[in-house]
């Protein structure tokens, strides 16, 4: 069984939690691809969706289900989501595809927020395979990279890469997070951070894992 089809197990398991007449809170990436592919089949079903990035939207739009603003929802029920890193504390590395500000807005809308994952994204340190994505806004990107170096980062610039909200991506190489809510919340306070890709202070409530074993539930 290939990568693809361990994240289809996954995307297929969450639509369980997906309940009739609901405005479903729909993240982004690849995994989160085959979820939204998966919820065409229910489009008729719920009530709509409200979608953390551009591509996502596009997605759902094309399936005939309604996205939202996510000013004109006051919660949600639930959030799906993937992850690049996940622990066994249910926190995350999120925003390979650049969409973690929004990732963040959205999930904090929701009641439960649910990580479909391969097995593959399955850490016991965060920041051990994938580097930290910190969305900057570009007039202080090398102000934030000093400050981040002095927090003994490596940021490198994601070149050519502007966000869904304008801005600009530093990914920090060699941050071994072994405390990741006052990481979260140290990055967070430098001025010119949008936000960072620790999902800590938020984390998954229930984490769906496709695996060549099959489907596995931690909730």
């Amino acid at each position: 069984m290939d990568q693809l089809e361990m994240k289809k197990q996954a995307a297929q398991a969450a639509l369980k939690y997906v309940e009739a007449g609901s405005i479903v809170g729909v993240g982004s990436g690849s995994t989160v691809n085959c979820f939204i592919e998966a919820l065409g089949a229910m489009a008729d079903q719920i009530k709509g969706a409200v979608a953390a990035s551009k591509e996502s939207e596009r997605r759902l739009l094309a399936l005939g289900i309604d996205v939202f603003n996510a000013n004109e929802v006051s919660g949600l029920d639930i959030y799906v989501d993937g992850a690049d890193e996940i622990n066994p504390q249910k926190m995350m590395i999120k925003g390979g595809g650049a969409a973690l500000t929004r990732e963040k807005i959205v999930s904090s809308l929701a009641k439960k927020f649910i990580c479909i994952v391969d097995s593959t994204k399955q850490v016991d340190v965060l920041g051990s395979t994938f580097p930290l994505p910190v969305e900057v806004i570009p007039m202080a990107r090398s102000y934030v990279a000093r400050k981040l170096v002095g927090l003994g980062g490596q940021p490198e610039y994601r070149e050519g890469v502007v966000t869904d909200n304008g801005n600009v991506i530093l990914d920090v190489h060699h941050f071994k997070l072994m405390q990741p809510i006052e990481m979260e919340k140290t990055l967070n306070n430098i001025a010119g951070v949008v936000t960072n890709g620790i999902f800590a202070l938020r984390r998954a409530d229930i984490v769906i894992v496709g695996s060549t074993q099959g489907v596995q539930i931690l909730a």
